[in-house]
């Protein structure tokens, strides 16, 4: 597995100024890879988020938006905070971070904490700040350790200290970030065209919303995003031939699209919304089934 700094650089940028175009370039640029090899897709790890793939004016955007303090900032090229406080705590803008992740071409790899919104201490040095005990619950130094004085303090302070912020409680909470995770996770597996198939960038006027679709062994999946904070109304077309690309079944809720006559979608996206679609309905496990019969016939029968 070999991780993708170039998108991950530029999904901050994207979510930083709302334009999705750099993000599809990258995309693109980074495309072609060994056969058997894999990109590796994260948000955060214990260092820094390294911006020095961007352009200076791309990385003083993201600065501004998610690092404005000095403090925030490390070696004059990364922000040295974890994703939720860096997002301000934004559910919304949380979920659409690791929905994005999840939907980008390649494995995601989720930073210990991030699945319960953990936050950092900025008054440790460096990168020590992000690299604080996991927060498993209410218990002395968040059930992390029972030693009086473990290497690096708990945060035990302020909104994401673990009185609040812990597995523990967000374990018996059904709208968790904790439980949202594993669900969108679970998600994730049963759509392998992501990892598996190809992707296609469709093109829209309004550069704020990343459309995807994959392709993969006869099925095919497609992602919205809405990178802003405002509501977006999208007319789309799915890009396939004939009915394939007519209907999208909404994989996250009962929100499923129908095209018109003309072949057009036509989808509200709340601010920061996203939908996870599969195209032409739920029977993509027969059409597995009939590629691997066919595939059989043939070793059973070679020509």
């Amino acid at each position: 597995m070999m991780f993708n700094f170039q998108v991950n650089q530029h999904l901050f940028y994207a979510l930083a100024s709302a334009d999705s175009r750099p993000l599809a370039k990258s995309l693109a640029a980074t495309k072609p890879r060994p056969a058997t090899a894999q990109w590796g897709l994260f948000l955060r790890n214990h260092d820094e988020l390294d911006l020095g793939r961007l352009t200076e004016a791309q990385r003083a955007v993201v600065f501004n938006r998610f690092g404005p303090d000095k403090n925030m900032q490390l070696y004059d090229r990364g922000i040295r905070r974890r994703l939720a406080p860096m997002l301000g705590g934004d559910r919304r803008h949380l979920e659409l971070a690791y929905s994005l992740m999840c939907t980008l071409p390649g494995t995601p790899v989720i930073r210990y904490g991030d699945e319960i919104g953990m936050g950092d201490d900025l008054d440790l040095p460096e990168r020590n700040c992000a690299r604080t005990p996991m927060q498993w619950s209410t218990e002395p130094h968040a059930g992390f350790t029972e030693n009086d004085r473990p290497s690096v303090p708990v945060i035990d302070q302020g909104p994401y200290g673990f009185e609040h912020v812990n597995v523990a409680k967000q374990r018996r909470d059904p709208n968790s970030m904790l439980n949202w995770t594993e669900r969108i996770l679970r998600m994730r597996k049963e759509v392998p065209e992501v990892g598996w198939g190809d992707f296609t960038v469709i093109a829209t006027r309004d550069p704020a919303v990343l459309i995807m679709r994959y392709d993969w062994r006869n099925n095919s999946v497609l992602f919205m995003h809405n990178l802003d904070d405002k509501p977006r109304e999208i007319s789309f077309a799915a890009g396939l031939r004939g009915e394939a690309g007519k209907l999208l079944v909404n994989l996250l809720s009962e929100d499923h699209s129908r095209a018109n006559e003309r072949g057009k979608h036509t989808v509200v996206l709340e601010p920061y919304g996203y939908r996870w679609y599969r195209v032409g309905g739920l029977d993509y496990l027969l059409k597995l089934s009939d590629i691997d019969a066919e595939a059989a016939g043939k070793a059973r029968h070679p020509a």
